[in-house]
């Protein structure tokens, strides 16, 4: 099988630490990015003020750490767009993207929504896919994108944008975490966002995708075909352990992300046993089936 090509790698785009910390990416969004960066989290975590030019109301998407010179930066952003928050949304319930829900939302008097009823509060409101939510003169549907995490959401707005979470990233690929995240699950997802036809993908972390949101999509679902035939040629090749195939498949990437490709592998390897073509044995070793 053939190494998948990432369109982006064509793109443009801007380099690693090069996201200005606030950016208006369209009349209805803007990004502001908090100061979390690590290799997990890229640059750091987006925040996305979402509204209607003039409503005088605004949603906040993934309020991120509760870290003062963050909050700082989206309340300048908010007195910007003479906007008050209405409500705070959030995609799933890793703490780089939830930690501040609950405490900025009693700051900022707005309700905490999310498919978590841990992320959303005692006071909040849990969503489901398919509802649409009519706020800061505008209109949010709610998609159900589970694999990453099993609470995962996706926000579609008027102007065909999805904001992504974690199920999709600005640069590399996203982590399906373990035991929670479920690969076919996170296949599907990604069909679904791409069924949608998105005129952009706004990522958790890492920039904006405008090019061909679609060709990204594709190549993800290339990309986790291409990773699972790897590991069956690692396991042919005589790996028989998550480290041995981490090692064996992940030898090019840095070691510090590892351990996320280690989830990653879990999840694939459930995936490949219920498909019948690896076993998983009691003490922790794999082999083809």
């Amino acid at each position: 099988m053939a190494v998948p090509t990432d369109p982006r790698a064509a793109w443009g785009l801007p380099a690693p630490g090069t996201l200005p910390r606030t950016a208006e990416l369209e009349p209805l969004v803007t990004r502001v990015l908090a100061p979390n960066p690590s290799p997990m989290t890229l640059d750091g975590t987006n925040t996305y003020v979402v509204g209607a030019p003039g409503s005088g109301q605004a949603v906040l998407v993934d309020p991120g750490p509760d870290d003062p010179a963050h909050l700082a930066a989206v309340e300048a952003v908010l007195a910007a767009r003479a906007a008050r928050c209405v409500a705070v949304l959030v995609t799933h319930h890793h703490g780089d993207h939830a930690e501040a829900a609950l405490p900025w939302g009693a700051r900022l008097g707005a309700p905490v929504a999310a498919a978590s009823g841990d992320v959303a509060g005692p006071a909040g409101r849990l969503l489901a896919p398919g509802e649409r939510l009519t706020l800061a003169g505008t209109a949010i549907d709610v998609v159900g994108t589970p694999g990453h995490t099993a609470d995962h959401l996706a926000f579609r707005l008027e102007s065909g944008a999805v904001l992504v979470g974690d199920h999709v990233l600005g640069r590399g690929t996203s982590v399906v975490t373990h035991p929670e995240g479920d690969v076919v699950a996170y296949l599907e997802s990604l069909r679904r966002v791409h069924d949608l036809g998105p005129s952009a993908l706004y990522c958790g972390h890492g920039p904006e995708l405008t090019t061909d949101p679609g060709a990204v999509l594709e190549y993800y679902l290339a990309h986790r075909a291409h990773r699972e035939q790897q590991l069956l040629d690692a396991l042919a090749a005589g790996a028989g352990s998550v480290d041995e195939l981490v090692a064996a498949v992940y030898a090019d990437v840095p070691r510090e992300v590892w351990p996320a490709a280690a989830q990653s592998t879990r999840a694939t390897l459930d995936k490949l046993a219920a498909d019948g073509r690896v076993e998983l044995t009691g003490d922790g070793r794999v082999r083809p089936a």
